[in-house]
């Protein structure tokens, strides 16, 4: 199937994407360790079926070094031991930020706990907002059929100029 609209094709959605590539920039340039931006992006990706997003994130994670274990273990995350708590606290915010609907509470206080066992308050702005990010640029995607598979790592930062 291809994609529906082309969102850089029309001149607001364009303005748009201008603007939502530019919060990505400010979470990009966080003290929020790159591979767990990476790690969270990637299974939210995962969880909404975004195969634009998931091509993009793998990449990503490999060009800055991330081993394929890990990356092929991030669906699994909870039944693996090759992630840090730090970093599977970050992963258990990514699933429960990303599923709302399912949960009456929406991020548990257990989760919330860890994060704040591992992060501090500038770390936590930057994944809480990165949680909302890619969940924003999963149903850009989602909606609008953008497939994954022709990304090439480094395409992001030289669309926006980084």
């Amino acid at each position: 199937m291809d994609a529906r609209f082309h969102l850089f094709e029309n001149e607001l959605a364009a303005r748009f994407a201008k603007r939502f590539a530019g919060a990505a920039l400010v979470i990009h340039g966080s003290p929020l360790p790159k591979s767990t931006q990476e790690l969270v992006s990637l299974r939210a990706s995962q969880i909404n079926g975004c195969g634009h997003c998931v091509d993009m994130h793998v990449k990503e994670a490999a060009a800055a070094g991330e081993s394929a274990v890990r990356l092929h273990l991030v669906a699994a995350w909870r039944e693996s031991t090759v992630f840090t708590e730090a970093e599977q606290a970050a992963l258990a915010l990514a699933e429960e930020g990303t599923r709302l609907a399912d949960a009456s509470r929406g991020v548990s206080d257990e989760t919330w706990a860890l994060v704040r066992k591992h992060y501090d308050d500038d770390r936590t702005a930057a994944l809480v907002a990165l949680v909302a990010l890619i969940n924003a640029a999963n149903r850009l995607a989602v909606i609008t059929h953008q497939k994954g598979g022709s990304y090439e790592a480094g395409m992001f930062a030289a669309a926006v100029g980084n």
